[in-house]
């Protein structure tokens, strides 16, 4: 069985909403980067993550966003032939970018659950606030790795749905702070 693992950045309030600039929409976006002193070693998850990395999983909206640079930056090179994997309703075979490994789309959480039940290794989804929230309240997330960042943005997407659920256990499997405030926590979902 794969597991299903959710990587991303996070304000302390839970909102993972814009962290790379305003284009992306909130009016606080770029708070990963604008505010905090650079400390290499708060990043080293990045890094970490790709010895375990087997494939991509992108919400409709991230993979529209991603798509267009990520195949031609150095930064992600690692990821260009990585199989992909987009949920979507809407999105047709044809809206799919070229030179950017294998992409299958994924039409419903039945889907992403029939894959998890295939072999092969970790499947980390990038960005996708919207589809990680589905997929955790759905129970189909394994791993949050996440670096928490010191600043409270008070309203944007949550990772968290706000769903009436049964309570969800998580094990922290690794932790670490720095000096910037920036928090890496690993924690394992119990199932």
């Amino acid at each position: 069985m794969r597991r299903l693992v959710y990587t991303g950045f996070m304000s302390l309030d839970g909102v993972v909403d814009s962290p790379g600039g305003p284009g992306e929409g909130h009016r606080s976006g770029g708070w990963v980067v604008n505010d905090l002193t650079f400390v290499p070693e708060a990043w080293s998850l990045k890094g970490e993550e790709l010895a375990e990395t087997t494939a991509l999983m992108f919400g409709r909206r991230s993979y529209e966003a991603f798509a267009p640079v990520w195949p031609g930056s150095e930064d992600h090179a690692d990821y260009k032939e990585l199989p992909k994997y987009v949920v979507s309703t809407t999105l047709s075979d044809d809206a799919l970018v070229d030179g950017w490994g294998p992409t299958t789309i994924l039409r419903s959480t039945e889907d992403i659950a029939a894959l998890k039940q295939s072999e092969g290794g970790a499947i980390f989804i990038h960005g996708s606030a919207e589809l990680a929230a589905r997929l955790s309240d759905a129970g189909l997330i394994d791993q949050y790795n996440l670096l928490v960042f010191p600043v409270l943005l008070g309203a944007g997407k949550s990772l968290f749905g706000r769903a009436d659920r049964e309570k969800q256990l998580l094990t922290l499997r690794e932790s670490e702070s720095y000096s910037n405030g920036i928090l890496k926590l690993v924690y394992d979902v119990r199932h």
